[in-house]
This record gives structure tokens, C-alpha cells and sequence, in this order.
């Protein structure tokens, strides 16, 4: 007679608090996972679509004032009339960091300055710029009316009478490619942040 010989296995019972344990370890590694994820996508939104910038100066007041902190688009760089902008040109300034401008005119367009009443026009029509902390009467060494050429904008700060921009040759006029992004918030003071666009289009 042939015997074959089996081997039963039984799982004996967990031993108590080894399950609370094991599910400890298993959400902390979940939170650990989830971190970790969560860091790596506002890695990624804020070097490819979205950047904090700082405003240094009072060029855009009363808009913007020295010490915000701007939220921008890095990944529409095509920028429209009335958008605040961060320019990286190489310019003229004082400090040689990148300048915070308001997108006046758009290549194609024509743009003129009566000094005398302060008002700006844009392909023969007056802007609507409630935005402004003064009329523009501050006149530079650029003449005027001008034609903006393609792919460059013409672009001046909120607060005209203080405000070095596309009146002056230092600045003149800003290449499309170094337009870094368009404002999209401001985030700072904290608590009220604030959308600081203002769109010429109907």
C-alpha cells in the first residue's frame, strides 16, 4: 500500500494589534505617495505654466505697488492689449532685473499722445484707462504718432508721470520673445488677491 503524505498548512490568527499596525504603515506611506505627487505637479506648474514674480519700484502705481507679488503665465506669452506684462529685454534700467509694464499697442497698430490733454489713442480711437494714476502728460524723447512693428509691442506703466517705458528710447519698443508672461493675480498682500488686466478689446 502506497501512502502519500499530505501537509496542511493553517494561517494562524494575527497577533493583536498587527493589523493596526500594518494599516499605519500602509497610510503612511499613501500620505507619503501623495506628497510627494502633489510636489512634483506644482514643480511642474510653476516652472512651465505658472511663476511668482515680485514688483520692484513704482513705475504701475496705483495698480501695483512696490513689494506685490504677481502670479503669471509663462505658457500664453502672446500678449494682448491692456495685459500687464514682465519683460526680460535687455534694457536700460537701473537695476538690470526684468520690468512690469501695461501692453498699450500691439504690432500693426498706431499709436499717438496728445501731452497737452493727457490722452492716449490707439489707431485713431482714445483708451478708456481708468487703470491710470495720472493723464499722461510726461513726454519723453520718442516722437509721436508711431507705428508699433510687428512682433514688438509698445507698452507704458499705470503711474505716466514716473514711468520709464516705450516713450523713451532706453525702453522703445519690446520684442514678442522677451515678454515673459502676462499677470494673472495679484497674490500679495495676502488675503485679497486680485485680477489687474484690463482688456481694450469690445
Amino acid at each position: 500500500m502506497k501512502i502519500t503524505e499530505y501537509n496542511i498548512y493553517y494561517e494562524l490568527p494575527p497577533k493583536p494589534g498587527e493589523n493596526k499596525k500594518e494599516e499605519k504603515a500602509q497610510s503612511g506611506f499613501d500620505w507619503m505617495q501623495s506628497i510627494v505627487l502633489a510636489i512634483t505637479v506644482l514643480f511642474f506648474v510653476f516652472t512651465f505654466f505658472i511663476r511668482p514674480v515680485e514688483v520692484v519700484g513704482d513705475s504701475m502705481l496705483p495698480t501695483l505697488q512696490d513689494g506685490n507679488w504677481l502670479l503669471i503665465s509663462a505658457f500664453d506669452r502672446s500678449p494682448k492689449q491692456g495685459d500687464i506684462v514682465i519683460i526680460t529685454q535687455p534694457v536700460e534700467t537701473e537695476s538690470g532685473e526684468p520690468i512690469v509694464k501695461r501692453v498699450i499697442a500691439l504690432g500693426g497698430q498706431t499709436v499717438d499722445i496728445d501731452f497737452q490733454k493727457g490722452v492716449v489713442t490707439v489707431d485713431g480711437k482714445a483708451l478708456d484707462e481708468p487703470y491710470v494714476k495720472e493723464l499722461t502728460k510726461r513726454k519723453l524723447d520718442v516722437s509721436f504718432p508711431l507705428t508699433v512693428p510687428e512682433g514688438t509691442i509698445f507698452v507704458m506703466g499705470d503711474n505716466r508721470n514716473r514711468s520709464l517705458d516705450s516713450r523713451s528710447n532706453r525702453i522703445g519698443f519690446i520684442d514678442d520673445r522677451y515678454v515673459l508672461g502676462h499677470v494673472l493675480l495679484r497674490v500679495k498682500p495676502f488675503g485679497n488677491p486680485q485680477y489687474v488686466n484690463y482688456s481694450q478689446e469690445e
